[in-house]
């Protein structure tokens, strides 16, 4: 019988990795905040000095700088470093969950620490998927910012050209109350890729895409989601959330026009991405308590 990647996962050493951290800084530039600006469609003003940053700009900091040479064949850094070693070859970010204590600004300093919060093993359709846990700790000389959790998600490889894109489901999708609509070009997603130094190639690479993991399109990254779900419920409410999760249900694609969708109850906002005729690709709660 031939071993796969889940017979190789040590849940007892990969659990070894609870509670390593790491320390990073980086710098929220003028040319950082312009660039995303023009990255999401954003029409503000030329950024300046001492303005609050747009948010969840902070995805774009202090990501790994791996040397070329180091990367995965999915262009990820090689694990074994701050994560743990998975043998599963697939990772996507599942989802996560922010508290806003204070505002980011153009100019500030930010440092994130992070720690490996849990690491747990489940069996869902597509196979052994390995959840990691991570806690990020944003501060600006030692004012808390933003405390983040990111869900991580590590699976099995794709075999036999297996299709990506889940069926569309019985019941159509409500529409929320408010709507708003993007188109995810090829360029677009490239561009996030590089702000955020994300080398995942199923994001700009679509061969890789397309013949390694078998999804129809480049996908569209889950953060880039969040970021357009956030902001529109700050538009829609006149000031950010004070707290903001989400959750990653199927995948979208570029080329595909994406449906933002939102509605309040209680003073609260819940929020979806879809493409035209669903099902829900991500869903996101939004609060201002």
């Amino acid at each position: 019988m031939t071993e796969t990647d889940a017979d190789r996962l040590d849940i007892d050493h990969l659990r070894s990795w609870l509670g390593r951290e790491e320390s990073i800084f980086d710098v929220i530039t003028v040319d950082l905040v312009r660039k995303f600006n023009a990255t999401l469609y954003r029409t503000a003003a030329a950024p300046a000095e001492g303005e609050i940053a747009p948010p969840l700009i902070h995805f774009c900091l202090g990501q790994p700088a791996a040397p070329t040479s180091l990367l995965g064949a999915d262009g990820h850094p090689q694990k074994g470093g701050f994560l743990p070693p998975i043998p599963l070859p697939r990772r996507m970010w599942a989802g996560g969950s922010f508290i806003f204590d204070g505002a980011l600004r153009v100019g500030d300093r930010v440092r994130r620490v992070s720690r490996i919060a849990d690491i747990s093993v489940k069996e869902g359709r597509s196979g052994i998927l390995c959840f990691v846990t991570v806690e990020h700790t944003l501060d600006v000389e030692g004012n808390i910012a933003v405390r983040e959790r990111q869900d991580l998600v590590y699976r099995e490889a794709v075999t036999g050209g297996v299709a990506a894109r889940p069926a569309a489901p019985a019941e159509p999708v409500a529409s929320g109350e408010h709507q708003r609509t993007v188109l995810p070009e090829a360029p677009l997603l490239f561009r996030y890729s590089a702000l955020t130094f994300n080398g995942h190639r199923i994001h700009y690479d679509r061969a890789y895409a397309r013949d390694v993991e078998y999804y129809p399109g480049l996908v569209v990254h889950g953060p880039l989601q969040a970021t357009w779900m956030l902001h529109f419920a700050q538009e829609l409410k006149g000031k950010p959330p004070t707290r903001f999760s989400f959750r990653g249900q199927s995948p979208l694609f570029d080329g595909e026009r994406i449906f933002i969708h939102a509605s309040e109850k209680d003073g609260n906002m819940s929020l979806w991405t879809m493409r035209d005729g669903g099902p829900v690709a991500m869903s996101a709660e939004a609060s201002w308590a």
